[in-house]
């Protein structure tokens, strides 16, 4: 699966996923788009899911381009006891899924 990273989603999650292509928006250099943008041009390359942390993206966007996963909790040290939990979540998301996911 094709996977891009927005701004805030933790770049040590990367490791968790290595069954998958990760990106990331800066490194697309796609650092200045705005949401609206920033998901087209990730549907025009190709990206399966799109990570973010950005929990009004449902209210902003039209999501039913490809898979979105929004991690409400930003900060790394938080979330690695669950990046396990986190993996999981994403090998079960399926095309155009909305999902929100917060620790246990």
């Amino acid at each position: 699966m094709r996977i891009l990273f927005d701004q805030g989603a933790p770049l040590p999650l990367r490791e968790w996923l290595a069954a998958h292509h990760v990106e990331t928006a800066r490194q697309r250099g796609w650092s200045e788009l705005l949401n609206g943008d920033l998901l087209a041009a990730a549907e025009a390359a190709g990206f399966d899911l799109f990570i973010t942390t950005d929990q009004n993206l449902r209210y902003q966007e039209n999501l039913t381009r490809f898979a979105v996963l929004v991690l409400k909790v930003a900060n790394w040290p938080t979330l690695k006891p669950h990046a396990r939990l986190i993996a999981a979540a994403v090998d079960m998301i399926g095309p155009r899924q909305y999902v929100e996911w917060s620790p246990p």
